[in-house]
């Protein structure tokens, strides 16, 4: 049976809305914006960052300009999502708009390391209601069949944006540069200067025509319940993006760092129990929709960015392409991407069934990553990109389908804590795959390397990291040829180890998806409901 949700004694009832067709396309327009400036600043940015770093220096600070984004976004999506159900869509969403506009003019503006930091953990703070708030304001203003179309089109905005953003940032930063009244504005911060005018219609058009929705009136803040969040996610995610990188994975920072964050979860737990209102109901949890859908979500972006973070570095260094070309290695994926997301949101709209697509999808990405197990030092940039594409394709229906199971086995009071909730487990699942891939390429390289790498003058192998080897690949993009000092059986046996330590990633990484396929099987198939019905009985597996 679906876990039953109990609706809190202060929550009043959810009249059914209208919305004139005037409505609907004019927020959707707004709602589209948003998200594409969400989707847009987590990969214009990074090409503009060497000449960033350049200018203002601070290259030991380099990682801190995506981590301080990161950790305030994340954190932020579950606590906007429960803001959002209690004080309503429209103002979470005006807020999160308002400051992410005044963090990127901020940013635009900063003079050195520490402020472009500091202004991307403010822009981090309005950018976590962007994504959750857009899904649950479409879940509010349409039915799940017409939501079904329009997630899937989201999901393609999100691919275009993946594909266009590192153009922008590379047009904006190599030729933006112009003098306004005696003052040099370098073009890097475009970069950032683009999001305000966008930001500021979007805010015009919802201030304007998007309507009020229906929420919880009179619902206490969870501060407590917030502030866990804060104190057990930011260590963690300190934790993940510093192992094995900054420091050991056993130093004691790492392991005080994840000590505190098991402490925290505790507290954070426990207090979820006790309060009237918390920031994330646990009993959710109990319902067997949301459970089952954010579990294979957290383990699919665990498994994907285990397949595609390190894919770039392995092109570069494993099989000697140049630094354009491996970026390239993308395109596929965000065109298969792009094609499924849309597809499928237009099947599902046709025939009100989900749960085939995502099983589909999660099959054929499980067969995209068992050939990605097949790749060489010999591979071809051709075969590499087949691949991609299939992931690609695989990818495509998880973009929007999982939140769209969740939105229709939740009640309606619930709708923005649940969608957010969902957003919250896939970010954590991202980091998470990160760095225990990372981990496990750097070890899997090492013991490679012994095998295969020529000794020195002392007998003893010689060994890389995977650290050095993102310097190296760096240094050769700046046109540092000189930067690679490694001799040619050290370039070979670099790449033939590479190359056997990427296939085993892709065997874990396949081991995932099959648990996730597994967890998919068990999702259950629940009716297409009203736009703001109860959720409908669950069906017999067919």
């Amino acid at each position: 049976m679906q876990g039953a949700l109990p609706r809190q004694a202060h929550t009043p009832l959810q009249e059914q809305q209208t919305f004139t067709d005037d409505e609907k396309r004019i927020t959707l327009i707004a709602v589209m914006i948003v998200f594409s400036l969400s989707a847009l600043d987590q990969t214009i940015v990074s090409t503009a960052m060497p000449r960033i770093v350049a200018e203002l220096k601070g290259l030991n600070l380099y990682a801190w300009v995506t981590t301080g984004y990161l950790l305030t976004s994340t954190v932020m999506v579950p606590i906007w999502g429960k803001l959002s159900d209690s004080h309503g869509r429209k103002l979470i969403l005006l807020a999160g708009i308002a400051i992410f506009l005044v963090g990127s003019w901020l940013s635009g503006l900063a003079t050195s390391m520490v402020q472009l930091i500091v202004f991307r953990a403010v822009q981090g703070i309005g950018g976590g209601a962007l994504f959750t708030t857009a899904f649950a304001i479409l879940a509010d203003m349409f039915e799940p069949k017409e939501r079904a179309r329009f997630g899937g089109l989201f999901g393609s905005v999100f691919g275009l944006a993946s594909l266009i953003g590192p153009v922008v940032g590379g047009f904006f930063t190599e030729h933006g540069t112009m003098h306004l009244f005696g003052q040099t504005i370098a073009g890097w911060r475009w970069v950032f200067y683009l999001n305000l005018p966008l930001s500021a219609l979007a805010l015009f058009m919802i201030v304007v025509k998007m309507p009020r929705l229906a929420h919880s009136d009179g619902a206490p803040i969870d501060y407590l319940g917030a502030a866990l969040i804060v104190a057990t996610f930011v260590p963690l995610l300190l934790a993940l993006s510093w192992a094995g990188q900054t420091y050991p994975w056993g130093s004691p920072i790492i392991v005080g760092l994840l000590a505190f964050s098991a402490v925290g979860l505790a507290a954070f737990l426990y207090i979820e129990t006790k309060v009237r209102e918390p920031i994330m109901p646990l009993e959710l949890f109990a319902n067997r929709t949301f459970a089952t859908c954010n579990s294979a979500a957290f383990i699919v972006s665990m498994a994907f960015m285990g397949v595609v973070t390190f894919l770039p570095l392995f092109m570069q260094v494993g099989l000697g392409t140049a630094a354009t070309a491996s970026g390239l290695a993308m395109v596929p994926m965000m065109v298969g991407m792009i094609g499924a997301s849309t597809a499928s949101g237009l099947l599902v709209s046709k025939t009100g069934k989900y749960k085939p697509l995502m099983l589909g999808g999660g099959l054929l990405l499980a067969f995209a990553v068992f050939l990605m197990t097949l790749i060489g030092p010999q591979t071809s940039l051709l075969g590499l990109g087949v691949r991609m594409f299939i992931v690609g394709l695989g990818l495509g229906p998880s973009q929007s389908l999982f939140s769209l199971a969740v939105q229709n086995a939740v009640p309606p009071h619930r709708m923005g804590v649940a969608t957010s909730s969902g957003m919250f487990f896939r970010q954590i699942g991202q980091t998470m795959g990160v760095a225990l891939f990372g981990a496990l390429l750097t070890h899997n390289l090492n013991a490679e390397l012994i095998k295969r790498a020529p000794t020195d003058p002392s007998g003893v192998h010689q060994t890389i990291s995977v650290t050095q080897l993102q310097a190296m690949a760096l240094s050769r993009a700046a046109g540092h040829a000189s930067a690679d000092a490694r001799s040619p059986a050290m370039i070979k046996a670099t790449g033939e180890s590479f190359a056997a330590a990427m296939r085993d990633l892709f065997i874990v990484a396949l081991i995932g998806l099959f648990v996730a396929i597994g967890i998919i099987l068990l999702i259950p198939v629940v009716p297409m409901r009203a736009r703001m019905g109860p959720p409908a009985a669950v069906q017999a597996e067919a």
